[in-house]
């Protein structure tokens, strides 16, 4: 998979274009029906297949205080995006001059210089150019005076609600990363590197690696069965999301006890890929409480690993 992060980069000879717009954070399922309609509908033409994209977020220019959290980092992203198959990734600095640019203008400034659009392809409830005037009906007009056919595809629905970047996020904020990972079409994951806590874990006979992560948005405080990826290796594991109140220990940290596992991953990238909440955040009388309590989390764990559901605590 290609990518470009600048319209001037993207080549003259890439023949016809099947593409589709938009953030695309998470890469859901989706988003994954559009995209593999895209890969086929390029096949067919033997053309190639491509995303236009936005880096920043756009609400990030026309609206900070609604900004979203993001569901991956942009390396998360575009991994995701090269397992469906697209051909080519374009990037566009989101900015003031991109808001204020109606759909017709948008198609005009940046994409006419450069590709020859056969087809575009977006989900029905797709909204695009200045305050988002712009939906399907618009772009079918602009594709009619410019030569490109116009599909749109039905969304995705689960659970009696449509699949969407922010019902995820939203579900993932109140831990319910089950429902979360049913609509990513994988479980949600973050990623860092594993860096020295205060050693409490050790002293109570189960040491965690704690995570420091540039992935914007965390499970609500708790704790959850967990894999871990580090390298090639994966571990099954009990992770705590929140601000350890049993020792007043401050800002929200994600620390994660590794099951059957020794060794020394201070240094290490490590991967956290979020299955199932065993229970609330809570605060212990005293370090003996907790520990007891950890032995019953990881107990679930077990359970959870040997037949894909938690037994009760």
């Amino acid at each position: 998979m290609k990518i470009w992060n600048r319209i001037e980069r993207y080549p003259e000879d890439a023949g016809r274009v099947v593409a589709t717009i938009g953030n695309y954070d998470g890469v859901h399922r989706g988003h994954r029906v559009i995209l593999s309609d895209v890969v086929a509908a390029a096949r067919a033409l033997r053309g190639s297949s491509l995303l236009i994209t936005f880096d920043p977020h756009p609400l990030e220019v026309v609206a900070p205080e609604r900004r979203p959290q993001l569901l991956q980092t942009r390396g998360q992203k575009l991994e995701s995006l090269e397992e469906t198959g697209l051909d080519a990734v374009l990037i566009l600095a989101f900015d003031t001059t991109l808001a204020a640019m109606t759909g017709e203008q948008f198609f005009e400034a940046v994409l006419d210089r450069r590709v020859d659009l056969a087809e575009v392809r977006i989900g029905e409830n797709f909204r695009f150019g200045h305050d988002r005037a712009g939906g399907v009906e618009l772009l079918t007009a602009i594709g009619a005076r410019r030569k490109f056919e116009v599909g749109s595809v039905s969304p995705v629905e689960i659970d009696g609600g449509i699949v969407s970047s922010s019902r995820i996020r939203q579900q993932i904020r109140d831990g319910q990363v089950e429902s979360a990972a049913a609509m990513l079409g994988r479980p949600y994951t973050i990623r860092g590197e594993v860096t020295r806590g205060d050693g409490r874990g050790r002293k109570l006979r189960y040491p965690t690696a704690n995570l420091s992560t540039r992935n914007e948005l965390l499970p609500g405080n708790g704790v959850y069965v967990t894999e871990v990826v580090t390298g090639a290796a994966r571990q099954a594991a009990v992770s705590n999301v929140g601000i350890r109140p049993t020792f007043h220990s401050g800002g929200t940290a994600v620390e994660t006890h590794l099951i059957d596992f020794e060794g020394n991953l201070y240094g290490e990238r490590m991967e956290v890929r979020f299955l199932a909440r065993i229970r609330d955040e809570q605060k212990f009388a005293d370090g003996v409480e907790l520990s007891n309590q950890i032995a019953r989390d990881l107990a679930a764990a077990e359970a959870f690993f040997e037949n894909g559901r938690l037994a009760p605590l």
